[in-house]
C-alpha cells in the first residue's frame, strides 16, 4: 500500500505567519497554484482513495490536485482538522509572545507538553488523526495508493508516530505547502517514509520559504 500525505497550500495567513488551527482560511492564489501543480505530478498516478480534512484549504487542495475526473474519489474526515489553537488564532508569534510568553516557548521547546489555551494538544490530535488515517486505510490492498490531504500539526504527528520519535521531535523535520511524504507497508504496523516533506514539484532544492506558524 502507498500513502500520499500531504499538506494544503499555503492560506494568506501563513504568508503572513498567523496562527490558523481551526480557522477555516482559504487558499491564497499561491496556494491554489501549488495545488495545481501537486495534480499536475499526480496526474498519471492511480489513485484508489482520497481523503481530506474537510477544512476548506486542504478540502480545495485536494480538489484541485485530483482534477475533475478524479473528483468523486474525495473523502472527508474531521479527524484531519488541523490542531486548535484556541485563543491563539489570528495572532502573529510576536502577539503570542506578549500574551502568553511561557507557553510559546514551551511551544517551541517541548511541543509534546503543551495544551493550546482553549484548544487542544498534540496528543488529542493524535488520537483523533491516527483513527482517521486508519479509517482512510481499510480495505485498500497492497497494491493501492491513498491520497491523504492534511494539515502541519496533523501530519507531524503522524510521521512521528510512524517513525516512533517523540512529540518533542515536532520541529525536527518540515511540512512545506502542498509537500508530499509518501508511505508504504503492507498494513499500518509495517509503514515506512519513503519521502518526508517532497516539494519539489514547486520548490528548488534550496528553494523553500519557512512559514513562522501553523
Amino acid at each position: 500500500m502507498r500513502i500520499l500525505l500531504a499538506r494544503h497550500g499555503e492560506t494568506r495567513w501563513n504568508a503572513e505567519g498567523r496562527y490558523q488551527g481551526q480557522e477555516d482560511i482559504p487558499l491564497s492564489e499561491l496556494g491554489q497554484a501549488q495545488a495545481r501543480v501537486l495534480g499536475q505530478r499526480l496526474r498519471d498516478l492511480r489513485i484508489d482513495r482520497a481523503v481530506s480534512s474537510p477544512l476548506g484549504r486542504a478540502r480545495h487542495t485536494a480538489q484541485l490536485a485530483l482534477g475533475e475526473e478524479r473528483a468523486a474519489l474525495l473523502q472527508l474526515d474531521a479527524g484531519l482538522m488541523e490542531i486548535a489553537h484556541g485563543q491563539w488564532e489570528g495572532l502573529l508569534a510576536d502577539e503570542i509572545r506578549a500574551r502568553d510568553p511561557q507557553r510559546l516557548q514551551a511551544w517551541r521547546d517541548a511541543p509534546g507538553t503543551v495544551l493550546m489555551p482553549g484548544g487542544e494538544s498534540l496528543q488529542q490530535v493524535i488520537d483523533r488523526a491516527w483513527p482517521a488515517l486508519l479509517r482512510a486505510m481499510d480495505g485498500l490492498g497492497s497494491e493501492d495508493t491513498l491520497l491523504v490531504v492534511a494539515h502541519d500539526a496533523v501530519n507531524r504527528v503522524l510521521l512521528c508516530r510512524i517513525l516512533g520519535i517523540a512529540f518533542d521531535r515536532l520541529w525536527g523535520f518540515r511540512q512545506a505547502p502542498t509537500t508530499l511524504n509518501l508511505l508504504e507497508g503492507d498494513d499500518v504496523s509495517s509503514l515506512e517514509v519513503v519521502r518526508l516533506n517532497d516539494c519539489s514539484h514547486h520548490t528548488a532544492l534550496f528553494g523553500e520559504a519557512v512559514h513562522r506558524a501553523l
